[in-house]
């Protein structure tokens, strides 16, 4: 039998925002997968419910850090580099049984997804098809009421992670810009943006599309840490149309 590696767009978090092609490919797996942190449900898994096959077998992978590390900490990437080695020799295992595998995947599984890291360790091997989602970054300037970018605006997509320098060199030369990876980060985004004189612009969206949204600008916000599933939106279309 061949099988076939899923990976599964959900959107951003709100259920109904599940594509048809995806709901139909849940419903009928004989295996899923999820990357959670350790001690959490996992939001990929959380988005899925009600829609996986209930007789499917569940694989959990737990990533190796319970908090934050900086991406320049060498140990990082050997960490993670193993812990990727990890899932995909289950994945393997599973689909050589002939078993096709879903694995879930927040957002689109190509945008800063999990998923592209085993599909780069196993595509070659074994057949695959990737289903599109809703990224979360649409999902929150939609839910924001805030339209990104029109005519020949330049969009910007940074994840928080990069130092402040990066950050402020990128945005001199952009009409609209999207902060990925929030988390800790938002004291760095926060600078970033009131250098590039582009604070008073910027909007903070918490948990977009999902039950615990909150959209305040960031101006107004005081903390230095927000949830991880948190996006800076800087709106462009700031020229006549």
């Amino acid at each position: 039998m061949v099988a076939t590696l899923y990976g599964i767009g959900l959107g951003p978090g709100d259920p109904e925002l599940v594509t048809l092609k995806a709901k139909r490919l849940l419903g009928s797996a004989p295996v899923t997968a999820f990357f959670a942190k350790r001690g959490r449900p996992g939001q990929a898994r959380m988005i899925a419910e009600g829609h996986l096959n209930p007789a499917t077998r569940e694989l959990r992978f737990d990533y190796p850090f319970t908090a934050d590390m900086d991406v320049r900490d060498p140990r990082y990437h050997e960490e993670m580099e193993a812990f990727y080695d990890r899932c995909a020799m289950e994945l393997a295992a599973c689909l050589d049984q002939g078993w096709d595998v879903a694995v879930l995947c927040e957002g689109d599984p190509f945008f800063y997804g999990s998923f592209m890291y085993v599909f780069d360790r196993l595509h070659g091997r074994y057949a695959s098809e990737v289903v599109p989602g809703v990224t979360g970054m649409s999902g929150c300037w939609t839910r924001a009421g805030a339209p990104i970018a029109h005519g020949d605006d330049v969009l910007l997509v940074l994840p928080g992670t990069l130092p402040q320098e990066a950050m402020v060199a990128r945005l001199r030369n952009a009409d609209a810009a999207v902060f990925m990876k929030v988390g800790r980060h938002l004291g760095t985004i926060r600078r970033a943006l009131a250098e590039t004189g582009l604070i008073d612009r910027a909007i903070l969206v918490e948990g977009g599309t999902m039950a615990h949204e909150r959209v305040q600008p960031l101006a107004a916000v005081h903390d230095e840490s927000v949830d991880y599933f948190s996006i800076v939106l800087v709106p462009g279309r700031q020229r006549v149309r």
